[in-house]
């Protein structure tokens, strides 16, 4: 990324405090031009949890003043209960945290830097944030930017894909655990600081809990998911994500539904805002945001909205990779959205070649009878090569070769293609099929395989078979019985060159990337009344992006930081073929370092534990511990959080513990241990 020091507008940086009407108040950044004392100027938020004033001040050092240099007054905004403002964070999306935001962008509006025009930006929380308050049209509200994000928080999120239960949702948890429990600073709010910590410890819960009690698509899923109503946004948006993210389908669906201007951008990136984007290329993004400003806020006719809805990286085929620096491919470009230059292409799976090695050895012939199927119970060990649900680009969090996992699978695959195959969107796999228990799940992954034989998946999908008529009611299955149910694949964008095989695969488990059923179960699969559709772009001269379409990565020079203890980042996977335990293990520590413009020391250290004994679908087992630290001259405090998630055959148990200490002596300390009972999961 390319430093910009000389920006249109100089600058200014100051800290202030956001009065709310019950008195409570939220700690926040400004980033403002100096001309603006005497020339208002449209103003920008980014509402998250994060804590504004540390641990993500060197990214926001990058984007705030740039934009700010540029005509802008940007305001990051800690939420209630996180950094430096009053309160507790008791979950995510909740109607305060809305009406709070509301509430921000009012006072905003009438700043006298401000000329009454507002904006909201950001990625991940910060654009859930930004699209559900966009849906409560807020008087001052004239657009957003929004980078990976999902429109529906029950099953595109890290909770319940397809029903199923993912362990990111205790990753995720764990880490909200974590930030929601951190001390503010007392350079910042002086001698009460312990009073509020105190109050955030003592109010605070595992998230885990909330999130396990709601198991079906209910009420609590259906708020803030703007899904459920897409007409209530009635602002323009410009929305982007990666090929890599865990939220590669919500920007797709936004273009197919909103009826507001709006702009599509996915790239080949993970959870990172696209001029930060990894896998490369990174782009200038920040440039589109202010021309999407420009156009929105400061009403210049500047053409941001001509050409195409949405512009997308078409990923060429690359080997099986943990992790990757760059992804080759084009940009290619979209009129509309749903695209007339894509093509639903059914495949029935009869005609696909069965990837069985006795079959394969003793040349086996398929039986053709309709009532004839195809079965499979998948061991547990498959999916430990299935990396994170959403890469953050802490490698190696992608997923690896899929011939270890296919051979626990039912595969199915192509003849080598003899020419190339673009596909862009979401695939999705229609299944006749029957199982011996009550409670069972596919997962589906599509994989480009090369004449060597490595196995590249390019996406998943996952359902769980108690849903197969929908994610709100399930119900039991009956033994036997014949369903049909449709896995739908995450979206993505990719070539298959000559030569190659492209790859389906079936497994009646997943873990640990999802929580598996209570029992294994025997899938069959009749493939005579099965498909495989495949979303299949047609290649045009139209569709090609411009030589350029998107400049060089630029944005403000980052605030700088001295490394105290070097970060640390593992991932391993172990197999005991004593006591058949296999388990993966993954540490994601930064190390400690000092933020130089504050003189303050920050550590954070994230640890995950999966485990499971052979096949007993009961013994599999998740840990989440996270130690935050903050130390400097005359202060240091350090949070220490841990939950352990466990199951019987009918119900979740919960082990949580907190502890809170001064100067390395325990000033808090609680357990929890709770049970929830499972539902048709």
């Amino acid at each position: 990324m390319r430093s910009v020091h000389n920006l249109p507008y100089e600058t200014k940086e100051e800290p202030v405090t956001v009065p709310l009407p019950d008195g409570t108040r939220l700690s926040a950044r400004v980033w403002r031009p100096i001309c603006s004392d005497e020339e208002p100027m449209p103003a920008v938020l980014e509402y998250i949890p994060y804590r504004q004033r540390d641990l993500t001040a060197v990214r926001d050092s990058i984007h705030h003043p740039y934009l700010a240099g540029h005509g802008y007054v940007c305001v990051r905004v800690d939420l209630r209960g996180t950094g430096d403002s009053d309160g507790v964070l008791g979950d995510e999306y909740l109607e305060q945290e809305q009406r709070d935001a509301e509430d921000v962008l009012e006072w905003l509006a009438a700043q006298p830097w401000c000329d009454g025009n507002t904006g909201m930006m950001g990625i991940s929380w910060g654009a859930f944030a930004a699209l559900q308050v966009a849906a409560r049209q807020p008087e001052s509200l004239r657009a957003i930017v929004i980078a990976s994000f999902t429109d529906d928080r029950y099953a595109d999120d890290m909770h319940y894909m397809g029903g199923t239960l993912l362990s990111d949702n205790l990753a995720e948890a764990g880490t909200m655990f974590a930030y929601s429990t951190c001390p503010p600073d007392p350079a910042v709010v002086g001698d009460r600081w312990r009073r509020m910590w105190h109050e955030r410890l003592e109010g605070s819960e595992p998230w885990v809990l909330e999130w396990l009690r709601h198991q079906r698509r209910d009420d609590y899923w259906r708020h803030a998911s703007v899904c459920e109503d897409y007409q209530a946004v009635r602002c323009p948006v410009l929305a982007s994500s990666g090929w890599a993210d865990g939220y590669s389908n919500a920007v797709t669906r936004l273009l197919a539904h909103l009826d507001v201007p709006r702009k599509g951008l996915i790239g080949p990136w993970s959870h990172k805002f696209p001029h930060l984007g990894r896998p490369g290329p990174a782009i200038g993004y920040l440039q589109e945001v202010v021309r999407w400003w420009d156009h929105w806020l400061k009403g210049e006719d500047n053409g941001v909205m001509d050409g195409p809805v949405l512009s997308t990286w078409m990923q060429d085929s690359v080997p099986p990779s943990t992790s990757y620096e760059q992804r080759p491919g084009r940009w290619v470009v979209e009129p509309e959205w749903p695209s007339p230059y894509v093509s639903q292409v059914v495949h029935p799976l009869s005609r696909y070649r069965i990837c069985r090695p006795e079959e394969q050895e003793h040349g086996q012939q398929r039986d053709e009878e309709p009532s004839a199927a195809l079965t499979v119970r998948s061991p547990l060990s498959v999916g430990q090569f299935a990396g994170k649900w959403a890469s953050y680009n802490a490698p190696p969090d992608l997923p690896y070769d899929q011939r270890e996992e296919d051979g626990g699978s039912l595969v199915f695959e192509t003849e080598p293609l003899t020419e190339r195959v673009e596909i862009l969107g979401s695939p999705s796999v229609e299944l006749d099929l029957s199982v011996t228990e009550p409670v069972a799940q596919v997962a589906a992954r599509l994989s480009d395989v090369a004449p060597d034989g490595s196995a590249t998946r390019i996406t998943y999908g996952l359902l769980n078979l108690t849903r197969h008529s929908g994610t709100g009611e399930p119900e039991p299955l009956e033994p036997g019985r014949r369903y049909r149910a449709t896995v739908h694949l995450n979206g993505v964008a990719q070539a298959f060159p000559p030569g190659h095989r492209i790859r389906l695969s079936l497994s009646t488990s997943y873990w640990p990337l999802a929580w598996p059923p209570p029992e294994p179960s025997l899938l069959s699969v009749y493939e005579n009344s099965s498909t495989l559709t495949l979303p299949v772009r047609t290649p045009r001269e139209e569709g090609e992006a411009p030589r350029g379409l998107f400049g060089e990565p630029e944005g403000a020079p980052p605030l700088t930081t001295t490394t105290l203890v070097p970060p640390e980042e593992r991932w391993d996977v172990k197999r005991d073929l004593i006591g058949y335990q296999h388990e993966l293990e993954i540490v994601k520590d930064r190390g400690l370092e000092r933020l130089d413009h504050i003189g303050l020391d920050v550590g954070r250290r994230a640890y995950e534990r999966y485990t499971a004994v052979a096949d007993d679908f009961t013994s599999v087992a998740g840990e989440s511990v996270w130690t935050m630290r903050f130390r400097r001259e005359g202060w240091e405090t350090k949070t220490v959080t841990r939950t352990v998630l466990t199951c019987t055959d009918s119900a979740f148990h919960v082990h949580a513990t907190l502890d809170a200490y001064e100067w390395g002596n325990r000033v808090f300390s609680r357990t929890w241990n709770e049970e929830v009972p499972r539902d048709c999961l």
